[in-house]
């Protein structure tokens, strides 16, 4: 973002001109773009923000509606309400996550895994068997079913796991092989407009019964890759490559296609690029990735369900774009990903998660509404269980490493170890970003003086970056996005980050959809907005002051702002009448 008090350009408006994002793509894409290495989760040890979120989150997966006898079906009762698998692999999916970010022992999760082979089917699936008709929510389920199951096999490696993730291939996936070359994508085969927030089947099209959640078959081929890079097999790989071949022949927008659907797609064409290094991959995907954040992004950063249409937003999108944005960053380097990250976090995910630590859905501000406001307290079928991986992947991916160069690419209350050539080191972080403007690193461990290089993330609305070693301003280097400082580091060293929050105007997000003529408010990567039951416009030109820590005030009015971020704030919900304007009409002082 750039933030200036009369802006005539600003990044909405930059990424929406092809030859301007060129240019811009060419002058900051880095030297040689290389992969970077996430921190290990028994490497890290979350604190502050984050730990309360993912806590509040766990501690609302093992409520009674998350217990093993209410998450799995019980005998001859309708499978997951028409979606086998789907919400047994994303409540496993969740737990793990959360398990894995905290170091807290869930108390159901073996329980449910116990159970699982008793409640499979005879060729050891969820669900009816497959006949001469392919149920698209029966293998989207079992697409997060794989992807619990194989999260869990990484953690445990336990070899019944594998045995179920062996059968969900052998008798499921494969058996579907040459058929998703023929999964309908002419919109003329859809039933258009249909679809509630849990989606159904609708018709019989090709052998195929489809869903309202247009194109829910790529949510299965995220679980059949990551099957595939722990049990890779050659028919395997050729069905991943007949269903990504026809995921990327998808008019995502003519289709209406389901934007979860759409961005779990993406993530396992990620997975995919990272298994074969095709790099024909990886523009796919920034590309579909661009069209999305173009047509199907709210102005707080979250998302239309479908493409086209804006009738309320879904966490488990959102969840799917955050991941999205930073992986992109990790394979490309180019840190506007990142900060599309950061302001998912903060503006999306941030607003999404309710008092109970569950995650709901919001209405979609810009097409017809500058409010935000809540659609449903919760999505408890679905969403708050994939906000158990997005925020026990916030802490995956609060620490990058290569080589002996650590990156921090968010700022969270935190302690991490690293293994460098010199040695292991321990540092610790502490920072209220981005509520105060300093984030603060200290050497807690190194068996001896070691040179590293520490970096540190400078999205575009930070200014005047600057670093200090025990208090002492040293040469830092600001290159592709981030502050670096190299020296010879020692055990006790204090190391600092300061800079200058920018605040001001910027334009709309979705140029496709947003009513033109307005704009919205930032403190650094939170959106601002106005608590009212009537709509105001503001003043052009506006400075906007801090006056509390999440208190703003634009100068010379008494016009309030505040975050539409919060932490798990029980007032926002339905029943309070919860109603925040973050888009404004410009008048004339």
């Amino acid at each position: 973002m750039n933030f200036k008090k009369n802006s005539l350009c600003n990044k909405a408006h930059l990424l929406a001109c092809p030859l301007l994002l060129f240019f811009v793509s060419c002058r900051t894409l880095p030297e040689k773009a290389v992969a970077l290495k996430s921190i290990e989760f028994n490497h890290v040890r979350i604190k502050g923000e984050l730990f309360q979120r993912a806590m509040k989150n766990f501690d609302r997966l093992e409520t009674e509606i998350y217990y093993p006898e209410n998450v799995f079906p019980k005998q001859h009762h309708p499978t997951s309400a028409g979606w086998p698998g789907d919400k047994e692999g994303r409540t496993i999916l969740g737990l793990v996550m959360e398990a894995r970010a905290t170091y807290r022992t869930p108390k159901y999760l073996d329980e449910m895994i116990r159970i699982l082979p008793e409640k499979l089917n005879r060729n050891g699936y969820l669900g009816p068997l497959q006949g001469d008709t392919i149920d698209e929510q029966q293998l989207s389920g079992h697409g997060w079913l794989l992807r619990g199951l194989c999260e869990y096999y990484q953690w445990k490696k336990d070899p019944n796991v594998k045995t179920v993730i062996e059968g969900i291939i052998q008798n499921l996936a494969l058996p579907t092989s040459g058929h998703h070359r023929n999964y309908p994508i002419d919109p003329a085969e859809r039933i258009a407009g249909t679809g509630g927030m849990s989606g159904s089947s609708v018709n019989i099209v090709n052998g195929w019964k489809l869903s309202t959640d247009v194109g829910c078959d790529f949510i299965f081929m995220d679980g059949v890759v990551q099957a595939y890079g722990l049990f890779p097999t050659a028919p395997l790989k050729a069905l991943i490559e007949e269903m990504m071949a026809r995921f990327f022949e998808m008019d995502l927008v003519g289709i209406k296609a389901q934007t979860h659907a759409t961005l779990t797609g993406l993530r396992a064409a990620l997975r995919y690029y990272e298994i074969t290094g095709e790099k024909e991959l990886l523009s796919k995907v920034e590309k579909r990735y661009q069209l999305y954040r173009e047509q199907a992004m709210t102005e707080n950063y979250e998302n239309f369900n479908w493409f086209e249409r804006p009738e309320w937003t879904e966490p488990c999108a959102i969840v799917d774009s955050y991941l999205l944005a930073v992986q992109l960053w990790r394979y490309t380097q180019l840190f506007h990903y990142l900060e599309d990250a950061q302001l998912i976090y903060y503006n999306a995910l941030g607003h999404t998660q309710r008092g109970n630590g569950g995650f709901g859905c919001d209405n979609c501000p810009g097409p017809a509404d500058n409010f935000l406001s809540v659609k449903a307290d919760e999505a408890f079928w679905c969403c708050s269980m994939r906000g158990g991986e997005g925020l026990g992947r916030a802490v995956e991916y609060s620490y990058f490493q290569k080589g002996d160069t650590i990156l921090v690419p968010a700022f969270y209350e935190s302690s991490a170890s690293f293994r460098l050539s010199g040695g292991p080191i321990t540092i610790s972080q502490h920072t209220d970003y981005p509520f105060e403007n300093m984030v603060t690193l200290q050497i807690d461990s190194l068996r001896n003086p070691s040179k590293l290089s520490l970096q540190f993330f400078v999205p575009s609305w930070v200014q005047d970056p600057e670093i200090f070693v025990n208090h002492q301003e040293t040469e830092a280097v600001e290159k592709n996005g981030f502050i670096r400082v190299v020296r010879e580091f020692k055990v006790g060293d204090r190391i600092e980050y300061a800079f200058t929050f920018k605040s001001g105007v910027e334009g709309v997000a979705n140029l496709a959809h947003t009513k033109p003529g307005t704009v919205r408010m930032f403190y650094g990567p939170l959106l601002l907005g106005h608590d009212s039951e009537t709509e105001i416009s503001v003043p052009k030109g506006i400075i906007i002051d801090k006056v509390g820590r999440d208190n703003f005030r634009i100068q010379g009015t008494d016009i309030k702002l505040s975050p539409v971020y919060h932490l798990m704030d029980s007032t926002v919900c339905q029943g309070s009448g919860y109603r925040k304007q973050i888009l404004f009409r410009e008048i004339a002082r």
